[in-house]
């Protein structure tokens, strides 16, 4: 037996959130993020679940929580699936950020492997970590991870063979479940 592994993204954030770099803070989710987990949560009850991991964060652990509970397992805990750590940026609005630094902003995209946004981690950081997470998923059944929008780009684009300088598109919605085979 090989696993099946369900990248999900958190749903939606609350609405103080929006436009707010949000990385590593812990951000609670919305009236409408909390009723769309709970969709996910029912339409995930008919999977054969073995094991829900997620990131640590209030966003992803509610729904962790919620899918566990359903399928009679404990949550688990790894922070190496969280979002990117963007340092000094983090609570500030993505328009005073831009106004601050300008065009070194754009370099999250365009030097993904070295440049530290806010002196947080860089690009190739968060693939590595996300890489080591993969890794050690469990080697059977169905696994779900509850991560956010840059873990699991992270993850795609290198699993594309994709630079990390495409990775923004592979970031999925929030509340987008996503099938990859072990």
């Amino acid at each position: 037996m090989t696993a099946r592994i369900l990248l999900i993204r958190h749903t939606a954030v609350a609405k103080r959130w929006h436009g707010i770099c949000y990385g590593i803070s812990d951000a609670g989710l919305s009236i409408e993020g909390r009723r769309h987990a709970q969709r996910l949560a029912a339409e995930l009850a008919r999977e054969n679940v073995s094991a829900v991991i997620h990131s640590g964060l209030r966003r992803a652990s509610m729904l962790a929580t919620l899918i566990a509970r359903r399928h009679g397992i404990t949550p688990v805990t790894d922070a190496r699936w969280r979002e990117r750590d963007f340092g000094s940026w983090e609570g500030h609005s993505w328009n005073a950020i831009w106004r601050q630094t300008g065009d070194e902003m754009n370099r999250m995209m365009h030097d993904p492997d070295d440049y530290r946004p806010g002196g947080g981690e860089s690009g190739a950081d968060l693939a590595g970590r996300v890489a080591a997470a993969f890794a050690d998923l469990p080697a059977n059944g169905t696994v779900i991870v509850v991560s956010h929008g840059g873990p699991i780009a992270s993850l795609q684009a290198c699993r594309a063979r994709r630079p990390l300088t495409e990775a923004m598109r592979f970031i999925p919605e929030p509340g987008t479940i996503i099938a990859l085979p072990r």
